[in-house]
C-alpha cells in the first residue's frame, strides 16, 4: 500500500523556520528518520520511504501555500494513491502551540494551504495532522506572525511535538486514522505546551 504524506510550507531561505512551514519541518522529521533525502521533482520535493511494508511518498511542495493543491493533485494521480491514504500536516492557530490533532475531514478554516488542496482534489474528506502555532499576536498582526520564525521558548517546545507528529504519521500508515485518533487526540495540550494568548477557541473541530 501507499500513502501520500504532505507538508506544507513555502519555499525560500525568508520562510526558513517559521511558523507557517511546521509541515516542512515535521516531513524533514520523518524523512531523517527514516534516513531518506528529499530530490527536487515536478511541483515538490519527493522522497520515498517505507514502514512495515507500506510505502510513503512525502512530498514538500513548491508551488507556495496557495497553489499547495496543485502538487497534492499531481502526486496523488501519479502514484495512484486513493484520497483516503492522503495525509498532511498543517499550521493552526486555533491551536495551542505544540499541540497536535489530527482529523480525518473538515473545513479549510481560511487556511490557503488546506483552500487550495479542497479546490484541487473536490474534496474535503482527506485526514489532517494540524500542528498547533498559537496566537501570541495583536490584532491586525497574523500575518506577520505566521510568517514570523520561532522564538528560543518555543522550539524548546516544538521539537518533542514534532517527533510526536512523525509518530502519528507512522500510526496513521500502520494502524488507519480512527486509531491514530484514539490513541493521540486523547493526550490534549500536555504540559509543557503554551495557552493561545488570545483565547482562540478550536474552530477546525470536527
Amino acid at each position: 500500500m501507499k500513502y501520500l504524506i504532505v507538508g506544507l510550507g513555502n519555499i525560500g531561505d525568508e520562510y526558513s523556520d517559521t511558523r507557517h512551514n511546521i509541515g516542512f519541518v515535521v516531513a524533514d522529521a520523518l524523512a531523517l528518520e527514516g534516513k531518506a533525502v528529499f530530490k527536487a521533482d515536478r511541483h515538490a520535493a519527493m522522497t520515498r520511504l517505507s514502514v512495515k511494508g507500506r510505502t510513503m511518498v512525502v512530498i514538500k511542495p513548491s508551488t507556495f501555500m496557495n497553489l499547495s493543491g496543485k502538487a497534492v493533485r499531481y502526486w496523488m494521480q501519479k502514484e495512484d494513491i486513493p484520497l483516503e491514504n492522503i495525509l498532511v500536516i498543517v499550521d493552526d492557530l486555533a491551536l495551542p502551540l505544540g499541540v497536535t490533532r489530527m482529523r480525518k475531514k473538515g473545513s479549510d478554516g481560511g487556511h490557503n494551504g488546506l483552500i487550495s488542496i479542497i479546490e484541487y482534489l473536490q474534496s474535503s474528506e482527506f485526514t489532517r495532522i494540524r500542528f498547533g502555532i498559537g496566537n501570541d499576536f495583536s490584532k491586525g498582526y497574523q500575518v506577520d506572525y505566521v510568517l514570523g520564525r520561532w522564538t528560543t521558548e518555543e522550539t524548546k517546545v516544538l521539537l518533542p511535538r514534532v517527533k510526536e507528529a512523525v509518530d502519528m504519521i507512522k500510526s496513521f500508515v500502520l494502524t488507519g486514522p480512527d486509531r491514530t485518533m484514539n490513541l493521540f487526540n486523547k493526550r490534549g495540550e500536555g504540559k509543557d505546551s503554551i495557552p493561545p494568548a488570545n483565547g482562540a477557541k478550536d474552530k477546525n473541530e470536527t
